[in-house]
């Protein structure tokens, strides 16, 4: 009994040594669990897991999620496989207040542009002094909204900063435009309170807003850092699965599936 229990001891050890010494345990037969956006990020995946996943052997779980928080907590705690909804900056804002959240960012997918929209004017020029203009409070997007507005002369910033912004970096602000910074998924119900919004491309597909029509100012496309992409936890970063989904995340009938849904309005950046 003393020699069974001795080998089964150290069956069981060389085991958890080998599980240390992989990461992550993953069963190549259980369906990869992926948190999205609804829109477009969901929409690619569910393409994917009905024409392409199958016959590349990948099993697919979407699950949808109306916020950018859960999707990063839900990975962190291991519930979620990998997400697929935020840009390089906003998950590296994530990581700095979460530094127990190891994550790696796999693949650039692709880029929504951020839009200014309104209800109240027809040109951004046309914005009244004191006007109300809606943010995203992540501070990833504010930053990103606030460039846009800088880009197009609506306010200036201090040196030249392209990433981090804050209103606190605002140089100039010849409107006096008022930033009231609400959840991005409110954003779109906000235009019938506030003189504009800056939306993100996903909130604005959503509510039947075409970024590419409907904008008053939208984010240029060239040396943009705001593509959106594949997030995993660092140690599943080698999983077959993830690596599977990589490859058919850039696979032609996706950027062809993204083109013609989203006419513009979603770009592919491979």
């Amino acid at each position: 009994m003393r020699k069974i229990f001795a080998f089964v001891s150290a069956a069981v050890l060389a085991l958890s040594l080998a599980a240390c010494g992989t990461g992550s345990s993953s069963d190549p037969d259980q369906p990869l669990k992926v948190g999205a956006s609804p829109v477009p990020h969901a929409e690619i995946l569910d393409y994917i897991k009905k024409n392409l996943a199958p016959k590349a052997g990948l099993k697919l779980e979407v699950v949808s999620f109306n916020d950018y928080v859960q999707p990063n907590m839900q990975l962190m705690d291991g519930t979620l496989d990998a997400n697929y909804f935020q840009t390089r900056p906003f998950l590296d804002e994530f990581t700095s207040s979460h530094p127990d959240a190891k994550f790696s960012y796999v693949e650039d997918v692709h880029l929504e542009p951020l839009g200014l929209y309104s209800n109240k004017v027809k040109d951004a020029k046309q914005l009244a002094g004191g006007a109300t203009v809606a943010l995203s409070n992540d501070p990833a997007n504010l930053g990103r909204g606030l460039k846009l507005l800088a880009d197009n002369g609506l306010i200036t910033l201090k040196g030249g900063k392209t990433t981090g912004i804050t209103e606190q970096d605002i140089a100039s602000n010849p409107k006096n435009l008022q930033f009231k910074p609400l959840d991005p998924a409110q954003l779109p119900r906000s235009l019938s309170d506030v003189d504009a919004a800056v939306i993100n491309g996903n909130f604005a597909i959503k509510a039947g807003l075409s970024p590419t029509k409907d904008s008053l100012l939208l984010e240029k496309t060239a040396g943009n850092p705001n593509a959106n992409g594949l997030v995993v936890q660092s140690e599943n970063k080698n999983d077959p699965r993830v690596q599977k989904l990589a490859k058919l995340l850039h696979d032609p009938k996706v950027k062809k599936f993204i083109q013609d849904k989203y006419d513009g309005s979603v770009l592919p950046t491979f």
